[in-house]
């Protein structure tokens, strides 16, 4: 896991998930990100509230929250390529608390997508805006 600290420190294993610590609360940090994609034209196909379907099974756990979105316009192009990739989108964003009350920014890097599917290179600009979109939900 890369772990992006405010302090600059970074971490690194091989599962592929990239983590920015955010500023915001959970909540404040899904209606950024929600912001920001809905004035990019990409499409929210939902928001799995974790923690909220936990609350209703009678069950807690830390405020987390799944977005998952994207363009078929980028997408597509991707899947054709390499068919094995729908299996990881749309792309997706979790947003949760840990057990210190830290909030994270979450997600799959394009490079372990990239491997993991044998996607070629140069589709891979299609996905590569989760980068930008997490770290600015982040900020």
């Amino acid at each position: 896991m890369v772990l992006i600290t405010s302090g600059g420190d970074v971490t690194e294993s091989k599962n592929g998930l990239v983590s920015i610590g955010a500023v915001h609360s959970v909540d404040e940090t899904v209606e950024k990100l929600k912001g920001i994609l809905m004035a990019k034209g990409v499409t929210v196909f939902a928001v799995v509230d974790h923690s909220g379907e936990a609350a209703k099974a009678g069950l807690q756990m830390p405020n987390t929250k799944l977005l998952i979105f994207g363009s078929p316009k980028a997408g597509t192009p991707v899947m054709l390529a390499a068919p094995s990739i729908a299996i990881d989108l749309p792309l997706k964003i979790l947003v949760a608390e840990d057990g210190a009350g830290k909030v994270w920014v979450s997600y799959n890097s394009t490079q372990f997508l990239a491997e993991r599917h044998g996607v070629p290179s140069e589709l891979m600009k299609n996905l590569a805006v989760i980068e930008a979109l997490a770290a600015a939900a982040a900020g």
